[in-house]
């Protein structure tokens, strides 16, 4: 007798959870398949120290096939699923496409940015769900310190040190609270022309700071960020977003060119793929976890309303403490279904407390109730953190305790760009890859999967923008590419590495450098002499076919990837897309107090769901 075919979709909080209770429960017994687009789980609560550049980025992320033992991993993004035929189907990295036949399944896809009918935003800002976007800020945000050094204008200085962080929820709290601290650091060791300190703007329509939280909780995150100089402005939000700074709803301008969104999530685009019923945009599911009439197939985590027995009549929040706990009750459920476990049971949920970390030794934390600031806070806080992670543990503490004694790194690594990382984009796990392979979107519910893109985009990533859009990042104009807040001089005048201004190298569409993807590469490799007189300076070595290496928005990415598609021609500068930014936030979000709320968004989002509480 076969054994039954078991297929996770997504490895965040709920699928990790559910893989590792499946494979513990069944014992073997059962083909366990995990499909997830990294090897990894990301252990989200911490993303802002990696930001800040306290914990390096391998510290958060927890290996796949070293800690899920009997569970088959699947490197890949679902691209539908059938139902009927009991069929998901996906792409794989490098194109190519894939089914995983299944006997149960379980939708963990978890959530992507959220959007508002903001203009600008899609273009100009970035947001903070996955390790490539913490890595982009890091970067930005130590080279507009490091430019504002250099910088003789007073006003283009001051603006390059001005921080805006949209969202005072649990994310764009701490982001806000480690970054401060972080670029205070660097102007303590290099102090900028004039005295000039950084300036760090949170804002929210919230009456307050962490309003999912404790009164005294935020009274205290409240209290701390502003003796720290954060400007913290409730009741405000963003208007409109340029590329000199951002128009607020008081009537503010205030320049900048750092523009961080933590509004808050929303599901996966894939769950409304699925053709099911849906709350605000997740899966209606019974409290076993089950999609109503189909006992084969569970879902969990941001991808399911879970109905919240504690409050009858409504749903659970999308937070990480909700779906880590939800993974292990579905794992169970599901074992039970095969007969492999313990008896089905609902979901029901305690709340032990919140943890939030606000940089150094201070935290707000309310373990059991009892609210608790300061240092030992702090200590709880990474505590709790500790005893979360499924690993890294010792490495972790050894980060913490070296960032205690020695000074931090401010250094850039270049290693993401910001067209790689756009705001609309329902795959902030991973950085976008230009001339990637062709995937299919995802598209809203019963609307067939087609294969699409445009010149210059990565059509190998789902977009989370309204069908017929363009994505911000698919044709670099006035903006940069994904609308990168630029650098620029005076209004119209272009400065380097932009485009329509003398292209530096290292920049897509600019001259490559040496041994730099897309530039020439390294001395001794089986390629012919290259071919003098390019456009684009000097040319990489011909590929076979002829097809040029460098790589840039709209040119294929160097290395063994098997295209499917033919190479896109490169997108003229000026040709700037647009993007209908078409996720207005559900009740509890950061949004415009105009904005309307569209149907398809969470109940309660009011964070990203990657804050686990001081629980299970």
């Amino acid at each position: 007798m076969s054994r039954p075919r078991v297929v996770i979709v997504g490895a965040g909080f709920a699928g990790y959870r559910a893989a590792r209770t499946l494979a513990r429960l069944t014992r073997n017994r059962a083909d366990i398949t995990l499909l997830n687009p990294t090897d990894y789980f990301l252990y989200l609560p911490l993303l802002p120290q990696v930001a800040a550049g306290v914990l390096e980025a391998r510290r958060v992320t927890v290996s796949l096939p070293g800690t899920l033992r009997g569970v088959r991993l699947v490197l890949g993004e679902a691209d539908g699923v059938d139902l009927d035929e009991r069929t998901v189907h996906y792409s794989d990295p490098e194109g190519g496409a894939g089914s995983l036949r299944y006997d149960r399944l379980v939708l963990a896809v978890g959530s992507v940015n959220k959007l508002l009918p903001v203009p600008g935003v899609a273009e100009h800002a970035h947001g903070f769900r996955g390790l490539p976007e913490a890595l982009y800020l890091r970067d930005h945000v130590t080279r507009q310190v490091e430019l504002a050094a250099a910088e003789d204008d007073p006003g283009r200085r001051a603006a390059r040190c001005t921080f805006v962080v949209v969202g005072a929820g649990y994310t764009g709290t701490e982001v806000a609270a480690h970054l401060q601290m972080l670029t205070d650091r660097l102007v303590r060791r290099r102090p900028l022309p004039g005295g000039l300190r950084p300036r760090w703007l949170l804002l929210d329509v919230a009456p307050r700071v962490l309003p999912e939280m404790d009164e005294r909780l935020s009274r205290t995150a409240d209290r701390v960020l502003r003796a720290r100089g954060v400007d913290v402005r409730m009741g405000t939000s963003v208007k409109e977003a340029t590329r000199e700074g951002v128009l607020l709803t008081d009537g503010e301008f205030v320049a900048s060119r750092t523009l961080v969104w933590c509004v808050g999530v929303r599901p996966d685009p894939l769950v409304e793929a699925v053709g099911q019923p849906l709350e605000r945009g997740r899966l209606i599911v019974d409290p076993q976890l089950q999609l109503p009439g189909r006992t084969d197939v569970f879902a969990c985590g941001d991808a399911a309303a879970v109905p919240d027995l504690e409050r009858p009549g409504s749903f659970t929040p999308m937070t990480a403490q909700h779906a880590w706990r939800q993974g292990r009750v579905a794992g169970e459920n599901v074992a039970g279904s095969l007969g492999l476990g313990r008896r089905r049971r609902p979901y029901r949920h305690r709340d032990l407390g919140f943890a939030v970390d606000l940089g150094g030794a201070r935290a707000a934390v309310n373990p059991l109730g009892v609210p608790l600031s300061g240092p030992a806070a702090g200590v709880v806080t990474r505590g709790y953190h500790l005893a979360a992670l499924p690993g890294n543990r010792i490495r972790v503490a050894a980060d913490w305790l070296l960032d205690a004694v020695l000074p931090r790194q401010g250094v850039q690594l270049g290693l993401v760009r910001s067209w790689s990382v756009p705001l609309d984009t329902a795959s902030p796990e991973l950085a976008r890859v230009p001339g990637g392979p062709d995937r299919p979107s995802a598209r809203r519910g019963g609307e067939p999967m087609t294969h699409e893109s445009a010149p210059g985009t990565d059509p190998g990533r789902r977009t989370a923008a309204e069908p017929g859009k363009t994505d911000p990042a698919a044709e670099p104009g006035d903006h940069g590419p994904a609308g990168e807040p630029r650098d620029m001089g005076p209004a119209g005048e272009p400065g380097k590495n932009q485009p329509g201004g003398e292209p530096a190298k290292r920049q897509p569409g600019g001259e490559p450098a040496r041994n730099q993807p897309g530039g020439e590469p390294a001395r001794n490799q089986p390629r012919e002499e290259p071919p003098r007189n390019q456009p684009g300076g000097q040319s990489a070595r011909r590929r076979s076919g002829g097809e040029s290496a460098g790589a840039g928005p709209g040119r294929p990415a160097p290395g063994p990837v098997r295209r499917t598609d033919p190479p896109a021609p490169a997108a003229p500068a000026g040709s700037g897309g647009t993007t209908d930014p078409a996720a207005p936030a559900g009740p509890g979000g950061t949004t415009d107090p105009g904005a309307p709320a569209a149907p398809g968004d969470p109940a309660g989002a009011t964070g990203p769901a990657d804050r686990p509480n001081a629980s299970d």
